[in-house]
């Protein structure tokens, strides 16, 4: 378990917010591991997906939700067969974001099997005045 990873599930600091979120992380296949970073204004979700690129990897925001859809390729060279095959090929996965994070304006990006997701959080309303007109 990484730093991030171990301070994330361990801090008992985290608002009640982030609970159903830390949850469906933990809830993931044992292959998958996956930290959750927060700044002032996003989240940051890392998730390792080996074998897996772009092109093979679906990313969406549905009704306060995050659907993760991976597909790994495997080449199996042609002068083995497999005595045992457990690396699943397909990864779906359904993260509720946090209350105050959108899927608008995410980025997300994929290096070496590792997904990089940039969740902005809602910007609060600036202050402004009403006017109020005579009628």
């Amino acid at each position: 378990m990484t730093d991030y990873t171990a301070a994330f599930f361990a801090t008992r600091s985290l608002p009640r917010r982030m609970s159903a979120l830390r949850d469906a992380l933990r809830d993931l296949p044992e292959a998958v591991f996956a930290d959750l970073l927060e700044s002032e204004d996003a989240y940051l979700l890392v998730i390792d997906l080996p074998g897996a690129t772009p092109e093979t990897v679906d990313v969406r925001v549905e009704k306060g939700r995050l659907l993760v859809e991976a597909r790994r390729e495997k080449e199996l060279p042609t002068s083995f067969d497999y005595v045992r095959e457990d690396r699943p090929l397909f990864l779906d996965a359904e993260l509720p974001l946090p209350p105050d994070a959108t899927g608008a304006g995410a980025e997300g990006t994929m290096t070496r099997g590792v997904l990089e997701l940039h969740l902005p959080k809602y910007e609060a309303a600036p202050e402004q005045s009403v006017p109020i007109e005579d009628a």
